[in-house]
């Protein structure tokens, strides 16, 4: 029953690698901890699922900053980019552009 149980977690694991393979950051590290950490717990290797669960939980709390950041800079940019759109409405082109850098600026600092 371990055997079949520890194959599941590995394939859970693989699925979850190559989902993530395109985002190669916090996020994927994370998964990748986590799965191991599973597989070690359910062989009863307390030790070495603490480590894997550990490493886990820093690339999540990472991951979970990196987004936040990001999300900060894309709401900036939509508050920019509905002031340029106010302001072109009213035909005020110089005050939209102004809004409009700036909503570029954030977008480019939200990284994503």
């Amino acid at each position: 029953m371990k055997l079949i149980s520890m194959f599941i977690s590995a394939l859970a694991l693989l699925a979850s690698t190559q989902l993530l393979a395109s985002d190669a950051g916090h996020t994927s590290e994370a998964m990748e901890h986590a799965g191991k950490a599973q597989a070690h717990g359910e062989m009863g290797h307390a030790k070495e699922a603490l480590q894997h669960a550990k490493d886990s939980l820093a690339h999540a709390k990472a991951a979970g900053k990196e987004h936040a950041e990001a999300h900060k800079h894309m709401d900036e940019a939509v508050k920019h980019l509905e002031e340029a759109i106010k302001h072109a409405e009213m035909g005020h082109g110089e005050e939209s552009a102004k809004h409009t850098s700036e909503a570029m600026k954030h977008i480019r600092e939200s990284g994503h």
